[in-house]
């Protein structure tokens, strides 16, 4: 049975700042449930600072090993690279210096001695012990906070929607299937004070993540966040569609369509337009639009995404140094990253789309750069990073609607955003069954490359990913979703330190 909460916190509690002190210690230290009870009496800001560390550790670098410093290792965006890599839409075409060699060969995937295998696990298992630090500071994850009580009611559900964040990540890494199986995948921790746990069964942990994302929804009803960077309503609604589209029941397909039809036509988020999808370049090669590139959070329809200053104190380890060849990156110093070629090839020649990638070695040099366009120019990254944007929804709406059946809704959903991309999308009314549901898949590969959404896409549409000949290995080879080759074991060290896993 859950508790009732009976608690007031200021109104301060949310958006205040607090301390540089803990500020500077909540990304990466864990503290007491006593600590941070404490410290809300004295000052309740600290809650507030307590999920803001939260948040930072999503960008924070070395948060998996913090000993090891690999360049990797930096957040979200990190394991973002990770998937899009394990999907095969985004190549590895050079190894000066190795950085996600062992992905791209598969040999994280299959050895679970390998640190890239563990990188995952410590950071998403990081991210839901703070959230539970949170909760517990509040009552506990149990409890309910009564609708008058809004201060709490918006702390309990941004922990509660980064909690399900980190799970939901969690069981596509590390279980090769979705749904509601009995198969054992992870263990689930809801409290700071439970010894090691058994592994759950995937029925299990996606029940948990969608409790969490629709109490989220429900307690983040009327936040109004001071910015991005934040979890409200329509992004914990988007991370529920999410979840709920992974598990693939009717029902749960006919929510989706329910939830993006309330982000799209509510949350105040306009597709990207045409002229923000790629850079157009004059006869000097010269940018003269300018507000391409994938780089600034004011972008309207960015839904979710962190602000990068100079305080952040990002540079080569971050995913623009990671990726981006205008930034000082080993994209531009010999270890590139580029589209599938297969995947290239399926872009018609009039769509935008198409214009992201250089034609010679398919660097995404069009999509993602930074305003001053020199190459190995940036070195101290302000350009920010995206978590979320309200084109996934639109794409996930149509694939909801093509999987219960109401296919003229599909259809409308991907014209709204195909017409901003292509000359001519009067193809879409031709496209019915599985064709359209293909269509919606490889549309989602193509309008969402490198921003980590593939991956997903590929479980949920237990599909088969043929890699293209610019790989340097497996070229022309293919892998079923639920292939060992794309999903990580249970790392070595987990199974050593925890004696409820066999």
């Amino acid at each position: 049975m859950k508790k009732t909460l009976n608690i007031l916190l200021a109104g301060s509690l949310i958006f205040a700042s607090c301390s540089k002190d803990f500020l500077d210690s909540a990304p990466t230290e864990q503290l007491s449930t006593d600590q941070i009870e404490e410290a809300g009496k004295q000052d309740p800001n600290v809650l507030n600072g307590y999920i803001t560390g939260l948040y930072a550790t999503m960008y924070t670098t070395f948060t998996a090993l913090p000993a090891d410093e690999d360049h990797d290792d930096f957040g979200q965006k990190g394991y973002d690279i990770y998937m899009d890599m394990l999907a095969s839409d985004m190549v590895l075409t050079g190894l000066n210096y190795g950085w996600y060699s062992n992905v791209v060969r598969y040999i994280a995937t299959t050895d679970y001695t390998r640190a890239e295998a563990s990188k995952p696990w410590n950071y998403y298992y990081k991210i839901i012990m703070s959230a539970n630090s949170a909760m517990d500071a509040i009552g506990g994850s149990e409890v309910e906070i009564p609708a008058d009580q809004k201060d709490a009611r918006f702390v309990m559900g941004q922990a509660k929607a980064m909690r399900a964040y980190a799970y939901f990540y969690l069981a596509n890494l590390y279980a090769p299937e979705y749904g509601s199986g009995n198969d054992k995948i992870l263990p689930i921790y809801t409290n700071t004070d439970q010894p090691n746990q058994p592994l759950s069964t995937t029925k299990e942990v996606y029940d948990l993540i969608i409790s969490d994302l629709e109490t989220a929804v429900e307690y983040l009803n009327g936040f109004n966040r001071t910015g991005k960077h934040q979890i409200n309503k329509y992004v914990a609604e988007g991370l529920l569609a999410y979840a709920l589209g992974a598990r693939g029941t009717q029902a749960d397909w006919q929510k989706v369509a329910t939830l993006t039809n309330d982000i799209i036509t509510n949350g105040g988020f306009p597709l990207t337009t045409k002229s923000q999808s790629a850079a157009v370049l004059d006869g000097q090669g010269l940018v003269v639009n300018g507000d391409g590139g994938f780089n600034n959070i004011a972008t309207p329809s960015w839904m979710w995404g962190v602000d990068l200053t100079l305080a952040s104190n990002l540079d080569l380890v971050s995913w623009w140094g990671q990726v981006d060849y205008w930034s000082y990156s080993y994209a531009a110093a010999g270890d590139p990253k580029a589209i599938d070629k297969g995947l290239y090839a399926k872009i018609p020649a009039n769509d935008v789309r198409k214009g992201q990638f250089d034609a010679d070695e398919l660097m995404p040099i069009n999509k993602f750069y930074t305003p001053e366009r020199e190459a190995m120019g940036q070195r101290q990254i302000v350009t920010d990073y995206l978590y979320m944007r309200v084109d996934e929804m639109v794409l996930l709406n149509a694939e909801a609607n093509a999987n219960i059946g109401n296919e003229a809704a599909a259809i409308a959903s991907l014209k709204k955003l195909l017409d901003l991309r292509l000359d001519n999308t009067n193809y879409l009314s031709t496209l019915s069954g599985q064709r359209l549901k293909d269509e919606i898949y490889l549309q989602t590969r193509i309008e969402l490359w490198g921003e980590g959404k593939s991956y997903l896409a590929l479980k949920r549409n237990k599909a088969t990913v043929t890699r293209g000949e610019n790989h340097l290995y497996f070229a022309g080879q293919s892998f079923k979703y639920n292939a060992d080759q794309l999903t990580f074991p249970i790392p070595q060290v987990e199974i050593q330190n925890n004696p409820q896993i066999n």
